[in-house]
């Protein structure tokens, strides 16, 4: 029986000790888009993905996992009334500020919670399974791509189920919310984590998101400190720059039209999660095109679309 139970054990846990002994293709590489760099990922894709699901299961990762439970009580409390009576959406929508044009900010994570997340994401961190870091939105060492039709995304199957949940029933329909227009634009997903840090990666130069809807989110602990990396929005109406500065928890939502640029760090560590909404093969919304009202049952709904395999980048 012992021998069959170290079989079974050395079977499961075996993709992992594969995953752990592959050489990560160059920075150089990866920022070139040298083939090669495809063909690893590609290559590995299954490996990665099993090593994931035995990490999961391991005496290694964390017992608390992400789930919804880490968010703000009173988001959490009045999207769940909304789903039960769609009705009831204006009370989501006062917990969201208008911080610029189109630009709304709210607390989403319970901020005495946020440690749960951390340890959980920087588990994944050392896990030893590479991940593939977002260098096609900033030049990023830390961070990983985080859904699923990204190569080398995070395929640790508790953070999946969490990113699915809080894409299809919080993301989806506040953007629906806040952005009618996105109707029709948002039945993909994409998302990825940043860090910047002091002498590394530190700011984000102006630009504009192949999204219909992004969501930054700021992860930092309530006594994890930094200073600038502020970030500046442009109100194409009025021409002003409103900069904004992330608090522990709290998320920026907007259009992905929407000029910004994010300030060099001074000093700390500044982490987030960045999540987009964009339509089938990367469709977004056309500039002034016509916003048709909707009844309210419809934003609150699950998208039944079915996952494309296109990415941003």
């Amino acid at each position: 029986m012992t021998n069959t139970a170290t079989h079974i054990d050395n079977a499961t846990f075996a993709p992992l000790t594969q995953a752990r002994e592959l050489v990560l293709p160059t920075r150089e590489a990866m920022l070139q888009r040298a083939p090669s760099v495809k063909r690893f990922w590609d290559s590995n894709a299954q490996l990665l993905t099993d090593a994931w699901q035995a990490w999961e299961i391991s005496d290694e990762s964390p017992t608390v996992k992400p789930n919804t439970s880490l968010l703000d009580p009173r988001l959490k409390n009045a999207v769940e009334q909304a789903w039960q009576d769609p009705s009831k959406e204006n009370a989501v929508k006062d917990l969201w500020e208008e911080v610029s044009a189109g630009v709304y900010q709210a607390q989403i994570f319970d901020p005495e919670r946020l440690a749960e997340l951390r340890t959980y994401l920087e588990a994944t961190a050392n896990a030893g399974i590479p991940t593939r870091p977002p260098y096609g939105i900033a030049l990023n060492r830390n961070g990983a791509m985080l859904d699923q039709r990204s190569e080398g995304y995070l395929a640790a199957p508790a953070f999946q189920g969490f990113y699915r949940e809080f894409m299809d029933s919080y993301m989806r329909p506040i953007a629906r919310l806040l952005f009618p227009g996105v109707m029709g634009y948002d039945s993909q997903t994409f998302g990825f984590s940043i860090q910047y840090q002091t002498g590394m990666d530190t700011s984000l130069q102006p630009h504009t998101d192949a999204s219909a809807a992004t969501m930054n989110i700021n992860i930092n602990l309530p006594d994890e400190s930094f200073t600038g990396s502020e970030v500046d929005f442009y109100d194409q109406v009025s021409g002003n720059v409103n900069r904004i500065v992330f608090k522990p928890g709290t998320a920026m939502i907007h259009r992905g039209s929407i000029p910004h640029a994010a300030h060099p760090i001074t000093s700390g560590t500044r982490s987030n999660l960045v999540f987009w909404l964009y339509g089938d093969r990367m469709q977004i919304p056309l500039a002034g095109q016509r916003t048709e009202q909707v009844d309210a049952k419809l934003r609150w709904k699950i998208s039944n679309t079915k996952t494309d395999t296109y990415a941003p980048f």
